[in-house]
């Protein structure tokens, strides 16, 4: 089915509290060279006590506002991607419509891990191509910090928190959707986990610390055989050749894994936009905190053409080749 739908704003917020390589060697055996060398990472954001995902969302939905001056007050659905709510329930979603008096309209909270953002662009894009709904807010929160464990040298260097938005709309001149790619091997689910109410998977104990766990060797090797596939499959439904994308935005795991999936696919890494390095892992957040530094970096400009793709736990994966069509600031 032909898109009708665009993203016409984004906005982010991080928190402001900076963990740095420095400040990890103080709290495990590790080392900046170290974590460098295999991550890519130099700092992370950290969300103070009292702020949690629906704060980090809120902040960056008022920073999408600033930026574009758009009215929140017709937005007919909420989609926010996140694995660490505040709450089982209420939703995230449920907070945001709370916060901003939205009259009428949906909300969800939905977990695909750090394909979130990329399953909440391809709902979006379903429900205003369907005439269901005609302005989705589609939000990416993650306060990963507060289920990381920190005495764990292979995870703590890893994560960071943050909060992104785009409004997706009815857009039938210019649609930014072009083709999309999903799938899932949920055998892998066992590789990378947050303990909830089971403490067994397919017959296997599982950690009961509250914290994520990860084998990060076998999620590696996941990652880098089955996104060059997705990508070429991507490439293949749009008739569009590599050499045809402006940016390749992808799920920044891990800078190392990143490389690996350039060079599987053959597309160059100098034409990747990536948010570890400064940012960590911030799960599904990190592609839309990617886009947004691309345009503060001059990168990004209306009229190019990106390929999104998240992966992680489930082990779930998301990819689009969109048009990148802003509204006006």
């Amino acid at each position: 089915m032909h898109s009708k739908a665009s993203i016409t704003a984004i906005g982010t917020y991080v928190p402001e509290r900076i963990l740095t390589n420095a400040d990890l060697e103080q709290m495990v055996e590790t080392n900046d060279a170290w974590i460098v060398q295999r991550t890519g990472m130099k700092e992370r954001r950290m969300a103070g006590e009292h702020e949690y995902a629906s704060t980090l969302a809120c902040k960056a939905i008022e920073n999408l506002r600033e930026q574009y001056h758009k009215e929140l007050l017709d937005v007919d659905f909420i989609i926010v991607a996140t694995t660490t709510s505040d709450y089982a329930f209420p939703s995230v979603a449920c907070q945001i419509q709370q916060h901003f008096h939205i009259p009428q309209t949906g909300a969800i909270d939905l977990n695909a891990t750090c394909a979130g953002f990329t399953y909440g662009l391809h709902l979006a894009n379903g429900l205003i191509t369907s005439g269901l709904h005609r302005k989705v807010l589609v939000v990416a929160a993650e306060t990963l910090s507060k289920v990381t464990d920190y005495t764990d040298r292979t995870t703590c260097i890893l994560f960071g928190d943050g909060a992104a938005a785009v409004l997706v709309e009815r857009d039938e001149e210019q649609p930014s959707f072009i083709a999309s790619h999903l799938g899932t091997q949920g055998e892998g689910g066992q590789h990378v986990y947050l303990p909830n109410i089971s403490h067994t998977m397919f017959g296997n104990p599982l950690s009961t610390s509250g914290k994520i766990v990860q084998n990060g060797r076998e999620v590696y090797k996941w990652v880098t055989r089955t996104i060059p596939s997705g990508m070429s499959e991507l490439l293949r439904t749009a008739n569009l050749n590599m050499d045809e994308l402006d940016w390749f935005v992808p799920h920044s795991a891990n800078l190392r894994m990143i490389e690996s999936v350039c060079e599987k696919s053959g597309f160059p890494y100098e034409r990747t936009l990536t948010s570890a390095e400064h940012l960590g892992n911030t799960s599904a957040v990190s592609i839309p905190l990617a886009l947004q530094l691309g345009l503060n970096e001059g990168k990004l400009s209306n009229g190019q053409i990106l390929m999104l793709y998240g992966f992680g736990g489930g082990l779930t994966h998301a990819g689009h080749i969109i048009h990148w069509q802003l509204d006006a600031c």
